[in-house]
């Protein structure tokens, strides 16, 4: 793990599922229901979740995030022949409310202190970052919750990107873009963004264009990265 810095940032944008939120909390709060095929369903919903939004983006289909992960987790029980509407009723409410990862509220205290401006950058709906952020207290953290709504396209669309730019008013180098999945890490990297990739489950390298500026496992790491510590 390298503690270079990158030197000019002043604001950092985050992704947020898998980034700041742990998107398998939902199914893990379900195991007394799922038993062993929780882990198979969190990974399954959220496989069908992202190539949903990557079809429906090329297929100019747009549908908000809410609707994309019902139907990924409609896919998902159907696959595995879990048929619970209660449950699935149950784990759609848990998505509302994920848990946000160990060390994200004093990585994001810690770069308020010193002055950086904050915000995510997400597929999610509005209401359901809202609930997301609200449920893991880092809402007073924030100086923006950007949705792809507002452009009516997914990631890696470089018009969801350019939210950000706008929000804050900077050159895309002036913002340090941080993101747990790789692809999300690259797409950033070729807007123009300063990249840190968390690789918090131990993937292998895209071979895809544009790799991120940095490597990190946490969000720890990231004050460093960017000179706050």
């Amino acid at each position: 793990m390298t503690t270079l810095r990158l030197s000019g940032i002043t604001a950092c944008v985050f992704d947020a599922y898998g980034t700041l939120f742990d998107f398998t909390s939902a199914a893990a709060q379900e195991r007394s229901a799922l038993g062993d095929q929780w882990q198979a369903l969190s990974d399954l919903w959220r496989t069908k979740q992202l190539q949903y939004t990557w079809l429906r983006s090329l297929m100019g289909k747009h549908a908000d995030f809410w609707q994309v992960t019902g139907d990924a987790l409609d896919f998902a029980m159907t696959s595995l022949k879990i048929e619970d509407p209660a449950l699935r009723d149950r784990l759609m409410s848990l998505y509302l409310k994920l848990c946000a990862y160990p060390e994200v509220k004093d990585t994001l205290t810690q770069l308020k202190a010193h002055g950086m401006k904050l915000a995510t950058l997400s597929n999610g709906e509005p209401k359901m970052l809202k609930a997301a952020v609200d449920n893991s207290g880092i809402a007073d953290l924030l100086d923006a919750v950007l949705s792809v709504e507002e452009v009516g396209i997914y990631k890696p669309h470089p018009n969801v990107y350019r939210l950000a730019t706008d929000r804050f008013g900077v050159k895309a180098d002036q913002i340090c873009f941080v993101s747990s999945n790789a692809w999300d890490a690259h797409a950033a990297k070729a807007f123009g963004f300063r990249v840190v990739w968390c690789n918090r489950f131990g993937q292998a390298p895209e071979r895809i264009p544009s790799p991120p500026d940095r490597e990190i496992t946490t969000l720890a790491s990231l004050p460093a990265i960017v000179g706050m510590s």
